[in-house]
């Protein structure tokens, strides 16, 4: 299989079985295969010594989280989470069924530096890594991820000077994948069939195989997660509804965001209603999203926080994005789109005051050669 790659601008092109020592001090050499696993691995080796611009990053963003702050250096890390809140005033309005009375808002994740809601929790990891030393120059930042945290890392971590490297499903869309390696991302795609799951055991394959090589995010599994969402993403809700909320609806995936914000909605007022949505197959088409029941739980997932779990059909939710794009001018992905009519659904059954809150998990511009996006308009 013979691809190319970008080298600096004094370089040409070259097949990828041919080393090359790039312009860029980062990289030394890349190489596309099909590894023994059946594993397709776009990989950049990377020296182990960081550039001096890019050490100093680095120095400034574990400054900040030893203090728990951010780094004020004007990083487009800084550009994460405040996102805005958006009343849904045509596909939650009258003519779908809402109560006069009835809001149904969304907070616009999409809209975060590298496209998703990913952005909040992979800063807060990474940030927790730095703190404690786990992450420091020579490290490569590892993880699976269904394609949007691996994003948000490789944008990081091109933003620190860290090399990045994650374990996807083959399914992943291509645009993806591209966005991955346009950042200069290893990617290696994993069984299609086993998902996520599968994703995180090639994942913790590579870190027993080479453990001073790796930070290990494991976002599955890391508190920091949803800790990002309870400091950050519950608090921001509650300004933004003045307090009014009264009911948070959020698909899970990890489980960081509803789990968070959950948590940080119902400290201020246990009376909000906390709802948990997820696909209704374990063979579904709403990437980010896992089916509990036949999926690998996350670590960092507590049940006990929702107060009503619901499910969504996949055509359903691409419908919704769909007509989100049309009448909203909202163009987010198929997990936003289900979010969206679970939304729906329970403003439909509420009383005059209720204001329902759901998020817009990411764009819709890293699924545009998905065929959906071709049905007729809702």
């Amino acid at each position: 299989m013979v691809a190319f790659v970008f080298l600096g601008p004094n370089q040409a092109a070259r097949p990828p079985s041919e080393p090359v020592v790039s312009a860029f001090p980062a990289v030394r050499r890349v190489s596309t295969r099909w590894g023994s696993r059946g594993r397709h691995v776009t990989r950049s080796a990377i020296t182990p010594t960081l550039p001096a611009g890019a050490q100093a990053s680095l120095a400034d963003h574990r400054d900040a989280a030893a203090t728990g702050t951010r780094a004020a250096s004007g990083s487009i890390l800084d550009t994460v989470g405040n996102t805005p809140l958006l009343r849904l005033r045509h596909v939650a309005g009258r003519r779908s069924g809402i109560p006069d009375g009835v809001e149904v808002h969304a907070k616009a994740e999409h809209l975060n530096p590298s496209g998703s809601v990913k952005d909040r929790a992979a800063l807060a990891m990474l940030l927790d890594g730095l703190r404690s030393g786990a992450l420091r120059p020579g490290k490569t930042i590892l993880d699976a991820t269904s394609g949007n945290t691996g994003i948000a890392y490789a944008m990081m971590g091109s933003a620190l000077g860290c090399p990045v490297t994650v374990c996807l499903p083959a399914t992943a869309s291509a645009e993806r994948k591209q966005i991955l390696r346009i950042y200069g991302c290893e990617v290696i795609e994993t069984d299609p069939l086993s998902g996520t799951d599968g994703a995180q055991q090639e994942a913790r394959r590579l870190v027993a195989s080479d453990p001073d090589r790796y930070f290990y995010v494991d976002q599955y599994n890391n508190p920091a997660n949803w800790r990002a969402h309870f400091e950050h993403t519950g608090a921001e809700i509650r300004a933004q509804t003045q307090g009014r909320i009264t009911h948070f609806l959020a698909g899970l995936g990890t489980s960081g965001t509803f789990v968070g914000t959950s948590r940080r909605l119902k400290r201020f007022n246990p009376a909000i209603r906390c709802i948990s949505m997820q696909p209704d197959l374990p063979l579904h088409g709403i990437e980010g999203m896992k089916h509990m029941a036949t999926a690998a739980v996350p670590g960092i997932y507590d049940p006990l926080v929702a107060d009503e779990a619901v499910e969504v059909d996949t055509t359903e939710a691409q419908e919704m994005a769909r007509r989100l794009a049309r009448e909203e001018g909202l163009l987010v992905g198929v997990s936003a789109g289900a979010n969206v009519v679970a939304a729906v659904r329970l403003a439909r059954r509420l009383p005059p005051g209720s204001l329902v809150v759901t998020v817009l998990c990411d764009a819709g511009s890293r699924y545009l050669t998905d065929d959906f996006w071709t049905g007729d308009p809702a």
